[in-house]
């Protein structure tokens, strides 16, 4: 049981170890995947978020030594090329050596279950954390008072359901006076969320954009995506740079959803004017603080997400696109090639088993219970060869001989 829970702390120290220095690692690259995936539209930038946050999560996990992986895919080609190899012949493959792994001899067991014990606490704290957001937003979400839409609302907002191909059972509007800024929940079935009297505030262009930004999110299922990336990143959640993973993804989440809203209402422009008037409405309001809840300024990109759609710029279609995706695809091969190449392990101290307690017995006191006579050899009876044979013989607690082994 003590070399199990050894052998556990060890393999947690590793994954903190490796994840100290990958989860960096995986973020440069990410950033600068991100930029060369920006000239294809902010659903490929998108994608290279994701994809970052996934790896940093995964990539400690992984134990796959490349040196062994090449000799064995090396051993495998040669014998396809080779096949008469087994009649009669044999052929050596001389490969690299694979690196031993990292040992930490100073580290005891008691300083590894103790790193070990700290990192469960951290995981615990975390997923706690996410379990109580979660419970808070679905208390909110059942206060919220269902609001009764006026004609001209149910319509836009029909016309928006149907625009994003979202279902007629699948959208729910309420009130609720906890909350300060337009805020979307839900996984099965979304709700929007609006402070009290927040409709009768709007224009028809702000109300467009607000209903054409919110149904996007929903569409694209962005409130059970973002607690699916939450629980994934979870052994992670500890390291600084995974916030800024998150807040790179929530960044061009919301680009995206721009994109897809100023689609619907049928012009950018007229989109990002009614996105400036809407921010500066909710300028002087606090932040709705509720966890993983998605709105319209979730992310505070305003400007970018302003310019981004005022800029007239052309995105890579084709071939162009094809081939900024393989590049990103070769970033994140050679990011996760150099991470497993350079993994570190941690070996297990060697568990100190007691040493066996000898007792030591007078000579008098033993008792002679069977005699036999050795035998000589022939020719040292000729050569009359005499001396004294030492033996040193440990004894069970049954009597029966342990070990024997000819002292001098």
């Amino acid at each position: 049981m003590r070399d199990l829970e050894s052998a556990l702390a060890s393999w947690v120290l590793a994954y903190l170890l490796n994840s100290l220095w990958q989860v960096p690692l995986v973020f440069c690259a990410a950033l600068a995947a991100a930029r060369l995936a920006r000239r294809a539209g902010p659903q490929m930038e998108h994608r290279v978020w994701v994809s970052a946050l996934m790896l940093q999560a995964v990539l400690p996990l992984c134990h796959l030594h490349l040196n062994e992986l090449w000799g064995q895919a090396w051993g495998l080609l040669v014998w396809f090329r080779n096949p008469g190899i087994a009649d009669g012949h044999t052929r050596i493959i001389l490969g690299a050596g694979t690196a031993s792994r990292l040992a930490v001899p100073w580290l005891s067991a008691q300083v590894l279950a103790s790193a070990a014990a700290a990192y469960e606490c951290a995981l615990l704290y975390f997923a706690g954390r996410l379990g109580w957001g979660l419970w808070k937003t679905e208390g909110l979400r059942r206060r919220a008072v269902r609001l009764e839409l006026t004609s001209e609302t149910a319509r836009k907002t029909d016309r928006f359901r149907r625009l994003l191909g979202i279902g007629r059972g699948e959208v729910q509007i309420a009130s609720s006076a906890e909350i300060s800024g337009p805020a979307t929940v839900g996984v099965e079935r979304s709700t929007l969320l609006l402070p009290l009297g927040f409709l009768d505030k709007l224009s028809a262009d702000e109300l467009d954009a607000l209903l054409a930004h919110e149904f996007a999110h929903m569409r694209r299922r962005d409130f059970g995506k973002n607690l699916v990336y939450g629980i994934l990143s979870l052994p992670v959640a500890y390291h600084p740079v995974l916030w800024l993973t998150r807040a790179r993804l929530a960044e061009t989440r919301e680009l995206v959803c721009d994109a897809m809203a100023a689609e619907a209402v049928g012009g950018r422009e007229s989109y990002a004017r009614s996105l400036m008037r809407l921010a500066s409405m909710l300028s002087d309001r606090a932040a709705p603080r509720i966890l993983h809840a998605i709105g319209i300024l979730d992310a505070n990109i305003f400007e970018r997400r302003v310019m981004h759609l005022t800029r007239r710029s052309l995105e890579a279609r084709g071939i162009r696109r094809f081939a900024i995706a393989a590049a990103c695809a070769l970033v994140a091969i050679a990011t996760c090639v150099s991470a497993l190449a350079l993994r570190m392990d941690v070996n297990a101290p060697p568990s100190q088993k007691p040493a066996p307690t000898s007792v030591h017995v007078k000579a008098d006191s033993l008792t002679l219970v069977n005699k036999v006579q050795p035998v000589y050899p022939v020719q040292a009876k000729k050569d009359k060869v005499t001396g004294s044979v030492v033996l040193a013989v440990n004894i069970g607690k049954d009597g029966v001989v342990k070990n024997l082994r000819v002292v001098s």
